[in-house]
């Protein structure tokens, strides 16, 4: 067996909002709309809320889309009759998929665990656009140290559905007890990993931590890389130990 070390991919390896913001001003300025820090805060805050919908299933991925531009649109200045917001949403996440960011020390974190935690796996386990996820890993070279992506819009359910690791476990064709999860979100990781009983870290944790820690059963925190390199270490030797060898 393996050490299955699940990931999510946004704020958690690559700097989403960096991207995000880049790629928003070039698509709303080429169609002649403006942009400002005020109107990228306004897309960020509800995008977040949109997501958080889709996670409850209240909402489809084409509404999240269209939503999420007509919104915007309003608060632009500029002729924005003619704009189709899924037109507009296929060059944002185009645009997205060549602007990769890297989280500071993401790159060298992740070669770290695959060099030193011995017969590690490294997967990503993220919500969001396949286009837009392999390109902007792609274009900051983590795509080369990761074994397999799990992508919501590939698997045709999302995170925090317990389908969503059904399916990956079924591709990774090794136990529970050999994955873990980290990522930062509460309602999408965490939840997740508890909904599929598998271990996990909230990475970069913030207000009631110990009230989270114990609301979606998670087993460790973690605030840097360095911090979340030495649990992935340690939850891999107790593997090691608990199953005798892998």
């Amino acid at each position: 067996m393996h050490h299955n070390f699940l990931f999510d991919l946004d704020q958690t390896l690559l700097d989403f909002h960096a991207s995000e913001y880049k790629a928003l001003g070039i698509v709303l300025k080429s169609n002649g709309l403006s942009y400002s820090d005020e109107i990228y805060q306004a897309f960020k805050e509800y995008n977040k809320t949109l997501w958080q919908e889709l996670e409850k299933g209240t909402i489809t991925r084409q509404e999240l889309f269209i939503k999420r531009f007509r919104y915007i649109f309003e608060k632009c200045e500029g002729d924005r009759s003619a704009l189709d917001p899924l037109k507009i949403n296929h060059d944002f996440i185009q645009t997205m998929s060549v602007n990769g960011v890297l989280m500071d020390g993401a790159l060298e974190f992740i070669k770290r665990v695959k060099e030193d935690i011995p017969d590690s796996r490294v997967y990503i386990a993220s919500n969001g656009a396949t286009i837009n996820a392999k390109g902007r890993m792609a274009s900051t070279g983590l795509d080369k140290y990761i074994d397999y992506l799990f992508i919501s819009e590939d698997m045709g359910v999302a995170k925090p559905d317990a389908a969503f690791f059904d399916l990956c476990l079924e591709k990774i064709a090794e136990p529970r007890s050999s994955c873990i999860m980290i990522g930062d979100s509460l309602s999408s990781d965490m939840l997740g990993a508890k909904n599929a009983s598998i271990d996990s870290v909230w990475f970069m944790p913030s207000g009631s931590i110990e009230q989270s820690m114990v609301e979606y059963d998670i087993q460790y925190t973690a605030s840097s890389y360095d911090e979340l390199y030495l649990i992935l270490k340690k939850w891999a030797a107790f593997k090691l130990q608990e199953v005798g060898s892998f």
